[in-house]
């Protein structure tokens, strides 16, 4: 496997081809936040809290490093007053949805205390991770997404056809919780 060599932070590191940049900083002692991302699960890119500035050459981007390919010769800045300040709007928009402690911590550590927007709480922040988690180690597929954009929600299969098989493993993976309260329902 071919090695290529980056700059995050002003550092540089080496790490093979086909890693991520989410995976290099990880390895590397470097936060970076995220509320949908799990190393047993394809990378979704989805809560866009991992947002980092990459400048390849003369150009700069703001990227979704779950997503972003470690490339020979990038720079890498993942701390930058513009990197906080999308973190911090997106925390905010977030945190009406739930009460749950990932997305707390996450606000206090960015400075929220409350967040200007309303919205329903539903306890879904719709990271993904119990749909992918079925889906792609379980194969179980008993969860889904419906809908889209802002009706976009959690569907528990059962609800149409099929069955949740018990396996209670997608629990310790939901940010908000409502993967639980949806399991309470299905058995009780």
């Amino acid at each position: 496997m071919k090695t290529i060599k980056l700059e995050i932070d002003g550092k540089t590191y080496e790490t093979n081809e086909g890693t991520t940049v989410l995976q290099v900083a990880r390895q590397s002692g470097i936060d970076i936040p995220t509320l949908c991302h799990n190393e047993k699960l394809t990378p979704y890119g989805g809560c866009r809290l991992c947002m980092i500035e990459v400048t390849k050459g003369k150009r700069t981007r703001i990227v979704a490093s779950c997503v972003y390919p470690a490339e020979e010769g990038i720079v890498v800045k993942t701390n930058t007053e513009k990197i906080k300040k999308i973190r911090r709007m997106l925390i905010e928009m977030l945190l009406p949805l739930t009460d749950a402690g990932p997305l707390q911590e996450l606000a206090k550590k960015y400075g929220i205390e409350k967040s200007r927007f309303t919205g329903e709480k539903t306890d879904c922040i719709l990271c993904g991770l119990c749909v992918r988690y079925c889906a792609e180690i379980k194969k179980a597929n008993a969860v889904f997404f419906k809908k889209r954009g802002i009706e976009r929600n959690l569907i528990p299969v059962s609800e149409i056809s099929g069955t949740c098989i018990g396996c209670k493993e997608c629990f310790h993976l939901c940010p908000g919780g409502l993967i639980v309260e949806l399991a309470e329902d299905m058995y009780l």
